[in-house]
């Protein structure tokens, strides 16, 4: 596992890389409940503004400093509009028009956007080992959130009906949101050459969520009247959680990581919300969510030693290499 060289050296610096998803994957769990007792924007905007002020009070603590100049708001502001307002605002209103297992896979195949995106910035490796990675974690993934009818019937509908089913009921509207995502997983590395990305995390959630609420303000209705206890515990716990700690953590990887294999541990995010499903809502795992558990850690293996697996080959094709080159040497052709 690649780690950012600030955490490399602190205990359980594994532990705390995975803690985002972890925490995203249970916050969806404890949010399931809650999506019919308000409405989406304003959902979106208590995920933010809060964590964002907490995140801020924290880097306050800590002594982090704040942002300076007209660039580091500049870059803040185009962060918060991407990975905060449509990031956020797309993947709200995407869960209430779309089944929780279909958005979960549109929103986490995002590592492939970001793969893309690093490799044309930043000119990260991602090799063949890497896109085998990819692609076997996109496969996963299906199979954790698709229905087990709609992998079976793939190959026996036509491909004009199959496209119709998945994007009449907003699935696009998730696309989006895994879209803005990371392009803003990308953007982070250019925030942080002018701010403090823990500042920048917090400051971008205050700004991206405020135009939440005020659009929520004018176009949504009885936003709080029908939430109970359980469902402003399960809100908080999203939002300390499943927002602050969660994003703070990634986006300070994000700011000096390896973006690729970063993101690639966003395939664990369905895993985490499958695996607490079952514990906590006694939801029953197919023989295909099993297998789609299975590939999601075989992906991510490969994408993290994708450096390893290339060199473990490329090392025994040049021995080889140079010793057919010394007897070419020592036994030229006339």
């Amino acid at each position: 596992m690649e780690l950012n060289k600030s955490v490399s050296g602190i205990p359980f610096a594994t532990l705390l890389l995975i803690s985002p998803f972890f925490f995203w994957g249970t916050a969806m769990v404890a949010m399931k409940g809650v999506i019919p007792h308000t409405t989406p924007l304003f959902m979106a905007g208590v995920r933010l503004v809060p964590a964002g002020l907490i995140i801020l009070i924290a880097a306050a603590f800590i002594g982090k400093p704040q942002p300076k100049g007209w660039a580091a708001w500049l870059w803040i502001a185009l962060f918060a509009l991407v990975d905060g307002t449509l990031f956020q605002g797309f993947l709200a209103l995407g869960l209430t028009k779309t089944g929780a297992g279909l958005g979960s896979v549109m929103i986490d195949s995002q590592p492939l956007a970001v793969a893309l995106l690093s490799l044309w910035l930043f000119k990260e490796y991602i090799g063949v080992w890497g896109w085998l990675g990819l692609t076997v974690g996109v496969i996963g993934i299906s199979l954790i959130g698709l229905p087990d009818e709609l992998i079976s019937g793939f190959f026996s509908s036509s491909t004009i009906s199959l496209s119709h089913s998945l994007f009449t009921s907003g699935e696009w509207l998730m696309l989006l949101a895994a879209l803005s995502m990371a392009v803003g997983t990308v953007m982070i590395r250019f925030v942080s050459r002018y701010a403090d990305p823990v500042t920048a995390t917090g400051w971008h959630m205050i700004l991206g969520g405020l135009p939440l609420w005020g659009i929520s303000s004018v176009v949504e209705s009885h936003q709080w009247e029908n939430i109970v206890l359980s469902d402003w515990l399960a809100l908080s716990y999203a939002t300390v959680l499943g927002s602050a700690i969660a994003y703070g953590l990634f986006f300070y990887f994000a700011s000096s990581g390896n973006l690729t294999s970063l993101s690639s541990l966003t395939f664990l995010t369905p895993v985490f919300a499958l695996l607490f499903g079952n514990l906590l809502l006694k939801e029953v795992l197919s023989p295909l969510q099993w297998l789609g558990v299975s590939l999601t850690f075989i992906s991510i293996y490969l994408i993290n030693q994708r450096y390893t697996l290339a060199g473990a080959i490329d090392t025994p094709r040049a021995k080889a290499t140079g010793i057919l080159k010394r007897l070419i040497s020592q036994y030229p052709y006339h």
